[in-house]
């Protein structure tokens, strides 16, 4: 059996994400989605993008840009995921005659509708991640407080475990759906397509069945270095005001996403044993959230990053995609 090689400690600018039936990878100049339709074959879209910074300089700040990537690539995730549907045949199934108010929208908002809606449901998103994941936890720390005596420290400490096991619980229930268990594998053939590249490897499904399907950069670490770093911050911001409490934890969410977004950045730009530290978390849940690939996904997967490499010169700068 071939050794598994390590995730490399400097990327070349590539990100991706597992949609339907396939995987999205991103450049800095343009995403490629790979896709199976219903014949098995593999289609593929490109499509050029610009970066934030490019729009305005002061989204490339630190910090800021976190939190502006944070959000283009929920956006992105969005609009790529409902046309990965598409392009896997999915929109062929038949559904009831449209209701009353879907042909109110349509008539009132015209061609934009589609946009609207991925918007709001990236807000949407997101409110139901603070309210679940921030939120939630308060609740529930300062109930545990008050049964203690109204202590600080325990409050704290409540919350922060509960955070933990609502994170947890929330990863290892939706793990278990069939539909997501594939879109897990997918996952994880982007990670080892974007690896063997990172490897300066071919782009073969064997080169890429050697290498490992974690990666620093990847969105879940995203996710648990969020959730470290807010266990740190608001061990230091307290109030015995329930309403403060609440109203600290949704404002700081910004600030929050945008540390963690410079804390995998730079994790991904370096190799050391302090990074392997703070990475570990990461990369354990990706346990989850990343599932060995079968070769016809990684097909798919490598048909992506070559779609990308086709129009983008290889690039060893800084590492900004979504993976």
């Amino acid at each position: 059996m071939s050794k598994l090689r390590k995730c490399p400690a400097k990327g070349k600018g590539i990100g991706g994400q597992a949609i339907i039936e396939g995987v999205m990878m991103r450049g800095k100049t343009l995403y490629a989605m790979a896709v199976r339709n219903p014949e098995k074959g593999i289609v593929i879209e490109k499509k050029f993008i610009k970066q934030p910074k490019d729009r305005c300089k002061i989204l490339g700040w630190p910090i800021i840009r976190g939190v502006v990537n944070f959000f283009d690539c929920l956006v992105m995730g969005v609009k790529v995921t409902k046309r990965s549907f598409e392009m896997a045949g999915m929109e062929d199934i038949e559904y009831d005659n449209e209701s009353k108010f879907e042909m109110w929208l349509e008539k009132k908002f015209g061609d934009k509708l589609a946009d609207y809606l991925v918007y709001f449901s990236v807000i949407l998103s997101i409110a139901l991640c603070i309210g679940l994941f921030m939120v939630l936890p308060t609740i529930i720390g300062g109930w545990i407080s008050h049964l203690a005596g109204d202590s600080t420290d325990v409050r704290s400490v409540a919350e922060s475990i509960v955070k933990i096991v609502i994170f947890l619980g929330y990863m290892i229930l939706v793990s278990q759906m069939k539909d997501i268990k594939r879109t897990f594998m997918y996952h994880g053939a982007e990670h080892k397509t974007i690896n063997t590249f990172e490897n300066n490897m071919e782009l073969t499904v064997e080169n890429v069945k050697q290498n490992t399907r974690f990666h620093k950069r990847c969105g879940t670490s995203f996710l648990v270095i969020v959730m470290i770093i807010s266990i740190i911050v608001f061990l230091f911001v307290r109030t015995n005001d329930f309403w403060l409490r609440i109203i600290s934890r949704v404002i700081l969410v910004p600030f929050i996403a945008g540390l963690s977004y410079e804390v995998i950045r730079w994790a991904g730009s370096h190799d050391n044993p302090l990074v392997n530290i703070v990475s570990a978390p990461g990369i354990a849940m990706q346990l989850i959230t990343t599932k060995e690939p079968d070769d016809s996904m990684i097909e798919v997967a490598i048909a992506s990053l070559k779609a990308v490499l086709e129009e983008e010169p290889e690039d060893e700068s800084d590492n900004t995609g979504c993976s």
